[in-house]
């Protein structure tokens, strides 16, 4: 059995750790409430934007976007992986990109190459380790993001699929469902998948000024900037509700350790003092 001062030293340390795990559940805590007012102010703008893009698609305009056409046999995919930039928590990260590269390998083997863009410092991390092309990477968004921070990476991804480098685009990132349940979510970005209302082509067609073409590309790129800007939402959120979660349930293993060691450091001090009695006892008897 380990002496009462070591006992004493492993007690100290497991303390230390718990005022930070507590710490950091405790400014989780008070972030997840503007993380969630940020992303429930963001889905109203997000919904509308789906809304005009199923109107769009729905319309028999002479002018197709090529963001709406979809190419058969693709040849190369690109996945847009949002991920946290700091870690403590628990599995978001490692869950999202578990299953991430099990798509990735399926595309693999049908001999389809796969380029991926990463915002978040976890992915950037991650995916320099493993055999994928990295076409950019945004890091240190912080927990106030800002579109204008995503529009580098996402512009490189649009110019990839109109070059037709890029024959179809995912976004990969932790959907927010409630504080203790968050869901790895894949999304297709390019071509538009087709809504539900746009099953049904109509005749009519909107007017468009100056032309379609000019209209739809700047409809389309805002459109694919929320939807991008939305999951970065998502996954902030998602973020402070896992490390409050994570650290919740590291205060409380620290709790129970060191309810443990007390007892063996109570076991330990009182079997020294039964020693010392016994020894005091055995001196007086031999006197």
């Amino acid at each position: 059995m380990a002496g009462g001062r070591e006992i004493k030293t492993k007690i100290k340390s497991v303390q230390n750790t718990r005022k930070v795990t507590r710490a950091l559940e405790m400014v989780s805590a008070s972030k997840i409430r503007k993380a969630q007012e940020r992303m429930k102010i963001s889905r109203p703008y997000a919904r509308v934007m789906k809304q005009v893009i199923g109107h769009l698609a729905q319309a028999n305009s002479d002018y197709q976007h090529p963001y709406m056409i979809e190419r058969a046999d693709p040849k190369r995919v690109a996945y847009v992986i949002v991920s946290s930039d700091r870690g403590l928590a628990g599995g978001l990260n490692n869950n999202l990109f578990r299953k991430l590269l099990g798509e990735i390998h399926k595309w693999q083997q049908q001999g389809v190459e796969v380029d991926v863009v990463t915002i978040g410092q976890k992915a950037s991390v991650f995916f320099r380790r493993i055999k994928v092309n990295m076409l950019a990477t945004v890091t240190h968004l912080g927990d106030e993001p800002k579109v204008e921070q995503l529009i580098g990476v996402i512009k490189v991804v649009l110019d990839g699929y109109s070059a037709g480098n890029i024959d179809r685009v995912f976004i990969c990132y932790n959907d927010f469902i409630n504080t203790m349940v968050q869901r790895a979510a894949f999304d297709q970005l390019l071509p538009l998948p087709p809504s539900e209302e746009a099953m049904s082509r109509h005749d009519w067609d909107y007017i468009y000024e100056p032309d379609a073409e000019t209209v739809l590309n700047h409809v389309m790129t805002r459109y694919i900037e929320s939807l991008v800007y939305q999951a970065v939402l998502e996954n902030v959120a998602s973020e402070h509700a896992a490390r409050m979660v994570a650290m919740k349930s590291a205060s409380d293993n620290a709790n129970k350790l060191i309810g443990d060691l007390q007892l063996v450091y109570n076991k330990a001090r009182q079997a020294a003092i039964t020693q010392e009695i016994s020894e005091i006892v055995g001196g007086a008897s031999a006197v």
